[in-house]
């Protein structure tokens, strides 16, 4: 979007000189219409993360256990609910092996629970996105960020089905698979996704406890293995890609509370045809929660786990050299019922974002190797890991 000298794309705020200029009216009015927006912006970025209030105060649901889900329906969103986010990641590589991590997340936050709008224009939903790339072989990493409220032209998310979309980033489900699409400058993908094994839902049938408090939850599934390809454009090379994506979909009302910091969380597909999902919150006294999983065999029903059933440990740091905030950036994980003992680390160690603009959260999030044992036999495969809660907390924000 551009009006006289001020640009603005969701959140990103470019100034032009007009020096050897002179600005007419027509041009004052409309650059001044266009620092109006940057200002809602500004305003809508601070409500998205604002300060919580419970579920039950503001007229949202929380996640109670025992929800039938229904597809595609499920996929859509849940405007119900106050906290919502599609999350795509993926290790891609072209013929000749070079290797690509991509994310793609779209969030929604709801302003009110009222369901039905007043006009088109009416504020009820916050949608933030977000866009990574990592380059393997340069070791560089993208990424970029854009925010919207909810109306034509500018964000919406349907209720039937998967079609989420901000600005010109998107998702969308059809007959031939998921469709991603992302660009930002010389940046940009273009992916198709189809599904090669069920929907997982984690935890209890969907319900996902972030802690020990029932109150504490959101629903939660994923799709765990997702072929793909299409075409990734780096500093203005596109070159054409495939390889293995996954989406995660979670919604709820209360996921964090007030003394937690954050969570680690991992998402693995192995070479074998396996998968697992797991993650453990971390406390503001440095603590970390009783982990929560689930491991996904190539065919039959999915293994829940949590508590000693699983566990993840750090083994080194990296300190980033803008924000200053400590991540691990080796862990090991071990199921020991499975005889499952995995070594994690990023292909390269700088894949923070800093979304200040959208959700005002530092993270890390990356692609990730994988390397370990299964009952004795090597194993490999590839993953994301996310990071959350080290550059700040995250406490009371969800």
């Amino acid at each position: 979007m551009n009006s006289g000298g001020v640009a603005i794309r969701s959140g990103r705020y470019i100034f032009k000189s007009y020096e050897h200029e002179v600005l007419n009216i027509e041009r004052i009015r409309k650059a001044c219409a266009v620092i109006r927006t940057s200002a809602l912006f500004l305003i809508v970025a601070s409500l998205f993360w604002s300060l919580a209030v419970a579920a039950g105060d503001t007229g949202f649901k929380s996640a109670v256990p025992n929800r039938v889900f229904s597809f595609p329906k499920d996929h859509g969103k849940h405007p119900e609910f106050k906290t919502e986010w599609w999350y795509f990641t993926g290790n891609l590589a072209t013929a000749d092996k070079r290797e690509f991590g991509f994310q793609l997340t779209f969030f929604r936050r709801g302003l009110t629970a009222e369901t039905k709008r007043r006009s088109q224009w009416a504020v009820t939903d916050v949608y933030p996105a977000h866009f990574a790339i990592t380059k393997v072989d340069s070791k560089e990493f993208f990424h970029s960020e854009l925010i919207s409220r909810e109306g034509p032209g500018l964000a919406r998310a349907s209720e039937s089905h998967l079609d989420v979309r901000v600005r010109d980033w998107n998702v969308k489900a059809d007959s031939s698979g998921m469709r991603l699409f992302a660009e930002e400058g010389e940046y940009r993908l273009d992916l198709l996704l189809s599904q090669e094994k069920p929907t997982v839902l984690h935890g209890k049938d969907g319900y996902s406890l972030k802690g020990d408090s029932e109150s504490q939850a959101s629903y939660y599934y994923s799709l765990t293995r997702l072929k793909a390809g299409g075409h990734i454009t780096f500093k203005g090379s596109t070159y054409e890609v495939s390889g293995l994506a996954w989406m995660d979909h979670e919604f709820g009302s209360s996921i964090l509370l007030a003394d937690q910091t954050g969570w680690d969380w991992f998402s693995i597909q192995m070479d074998d045809g396996t998968e697992l999902m797991a993650f453990h919150m971390r406390k503001a006294d440095g603590t970390t929660e009783r982990p929560f999983g689930t491991f996904v065999p190539v065919q039959g029903e999915p293994m829940h786990l949590s508590g000693e059933q699983i566990v993840i440990k750090p083994s080194s740091t990296w300190k980033s050299p803008r924000t200053g905030a400590v991540y691990p950036a080796r862990w090991s994980i071990e199921i020991p019922e499975l005889g499952l003992n995995l070594e994690i680390e990023p292909f390269i160690p700088d894949q923070e974002l800093a979304a200040i603009r959208s959700t005002g959260v530092v993270y890390w999030e990356g692609a990730v190797r994988v390397k370990g044992t299964k009952k004795g036999s090597e194993i490999a495969g590839k993953g994301y890991v996310e990071l959350t809660g080290y550059a700040g907390s995250l406490g009371s924000k969800i």
